[in-house]
């Protein structure tokens, strides 16, 4: 392909009757003022899309556009062109076609990029226009740090030497040292991570290797293995930077630390414990980036979004949200608090950690090193004229009985409880030790939810329904199953091969109506599971796991999954 000639976005949006004289008369001036890129002026003023603008572009110069999102890229051709220079041009290369190479450019008129990559690629080039959002998406998903962590990895053991390494020194001369090894292979860990949407990270000392793995939409993937030796090393680090203390190795520890990634701050909640091989740590990954919750947006149903939006809008009461570790109770219970959150209300959070920051909202970390537990804040929180109180877990009966008496003297409590479905919920408080006639005068509502993986929307593809997961859709849709398409995620470059990217949720909601409050204090616990069932009128986790199956949106075996847990 001939060498593109250099035209002005601008005329050819005008041209294409995109933009009008006047935008592009204030997007120049603004350009001017601020140094901005001119497309990236249109786009925040809302004139075009960056779709419009790529298709603008692959008009004029008569070149494909190509929706990245579609596309599934070879790892190993894109990392033909070194990633300083993709992420510089907003780059990729996308296919080897045998004498020449297939290369997506966000600015395919920018001559200087053309000319530096056709200078790095020693190869004829085919222009594609591709979207620059998607250009970055891919980038992060590719270019995996995986290399440089082995790379570092393996310094860290030549540094180490041997066994008989004094860590203590090793710690001391490191600590502030941004170039150590250590320093640099955690860096990278932390990096890489962040670019996978990694939950968790788990460094497990095993008999002959040290393994660490990314937990990714719930599931944990091997990221590296390493040598042994350099265990101790990278615990020792993590202690550091979380305050712990670096001499107990016999006994779990239990701290947090912060840490920037491309400008964001990552705060890490971190866990360390002695296993047989060593010391294995675990890191949860909060981010604490401009967080936008609001209910509408988490997955639930558009009719139980409504009914629990106008539950926690009363003045008192307790509205717990259940299920297990991972199934996203917290992120729920924000999206209600920051709508919520107004001048005219005093919020308290008590919580282990505080996952979110959300502004106008007094949140207290819970510390048991001090005897600062969840009982304790809450007493003293009750002391402080709250409106609304949320308890990030009710532990123990004292937490409880001290959450539900507050909801009946005039506060909205808002907590979490570990039960396997909405229905099990009162009986389990009352298993507690909280009295039957407190659950019934004080509990508003319980929803139930745990998160089920997304298929990939690059490589999804119709799919035939094996014989268990046929019965066991039967029993919600009947003779209807046959009359639905389904589908899964084939893998590809974006979900890395796994076939989904991503988690939504899925929920069930039970309301303590009058007739339920009633079947609550019936001393029969069967008599209460049939009342609740017929207050929530199979709108169940199964139901709603089912409908985004029909939706094309999860597979069987997903929801299967979900279903099962909450049936245990």
């Amino acid at each position: 392909m001939a060498r593109p000639e250099k035209v002005r976005l601008g005329e050819i949006l005008v041209q294409q009757k995109l933009l009008t004289e006047e935008q592009l008369t204030a997007a120049l001036a603004e350009q001017q003022r601020s140094g901005r890129k001119l497309g990236r002026v249109f786009i925040e003023n809302g004139y075009v899309t960056e779709e419009q603008i790529a298709g603008a572009l692959a008009r004029q110069l008569s070149i494909p556009y190509l929706n990245l999102k579609f596309f599934n890229v070879n790892p190993e051709v894109v990392r033909l062109l070194p990633e300083t220079q993709a992420r510089r041009f907003r780059t990729l290369v996308l296919e080897d076609r045998r004498g020449s190479l297939l290369v997506g450019m966000s600015d395919p008129t920018d001559l200087f990029a053309y000319d530096e990559i056709s200078r790095i690629l020693k190869q004829p080039l085919e222009l594609a226009v591709v979207n620059e959002t998607e250009v970055l998406a891919a980038i992060d998903r590719i270019y995996r740090r995986t290399e440089d962590i082995s790379d570092l990895a393996r310094e860290l053991e030549q540094d180490l030497g041997d066994a008989s390494v004094d860590f203590g020194a090793l710690a001391a001369a490191n600590a502030n040292l941004e170039e150590a090894p250590v320093v640099k292979l955690l860096q990278s860990v932390f990096d890489d991570a962040a670019q996978v949407r990694a939950s968790d990270i788990h460094i497990e000392p095993q008999e002959a290797r040290l393994q660490i793995r990314f937990r990714i939409d719930g599931l944990l993937h091997l990221q590296t293995e390493a040598d042994i030796r350099i265990a101790p090393a990278l615990a020792l680090r993590l202690k550091l930077m979380s305050d712990l203390d670096i001499s107990e190795k016999r006994l779990p520890q239990d701290g947090r630390f912060a840490v920037r990634v491309k400008n964001q701050r990552i705060d890490v909640r971190i866990s360390t414990m002695p296993t047989q091989y060593g010391e294995s740590v675990v890191m949860r990954l909060l981010s604490q980036g401009s967080t936008s919750l609001r209910l509408d947006s988490i997955g639930m149903p558009r009719a139980m979004v409504e009914k629990f939006r106008a539950i926690v809008q009363r003045p008192n009461g307790l509205v717990l949200v259940t299920g297990p570790t991972g199934s996203g109770k917290t992120t729920t219970l924000y999206s209600a608090l920051s709508e919520l959150n107004s001048v005219e209300k005093k919020l308290i959070t008590v919580e282990d950690p505080v996952e979110y920051r959300l502004p106008g909202i007094n949140q207290v970390q819970v510390n048991d090193k001090i005897e600062l537990s969840f009982a304790r804040v809450l007493r003293s929180a009750l002391r402080q004229d709250p409106d609304i109180v949320l308890v990030g877990e009710m532990r123990d009966q004292e937490t409880a009985q001290i959450g539900l008496r507050a909801a009946m003297t005039g506060h909205l409590v808002l907590s979490t409880l570990h039960t396997n479905d909405a229905a099990s919920t009162p009986l389990r408080l009352m298993d507690m030790g909280v009295p039957r006639y407190m659950v019934g005068s004080s509990l508003q509502a319980v929803l139930a939810q745990r998160l089920v993986r997304v298929i990939c929307e690059s490589c999804t593809t119709p799919y035939e329904l094996t014989a268990p997961e046929r019965e066991w859709l039967r029993m919600e849709l009947n003779d209807k199953v046959d009359m639905a398409r389904y589908f899964h995620g084939k893998g590809c470059s974006h979900c890395n091969g796994m076939g989904y990217r991503g988690r939504t949720g899925v929920y069930e909601l039970l309301e303590m109506t009058r007739e339920v409050v009633d079947a609550a204090n019936n001393p029969d616990p069967a008599y209460f599971l049939t009342k609740a069932a017929a207050q929530m009128a199979g709108e169940t986790l199964r139901r709603h796991a089912v409908s985004l199956v029909i939706q094309g949106r999860t597979t069987v075996a997903e929801a299967m999954r979900v279903s099962n847990q909450s049936e245990d």
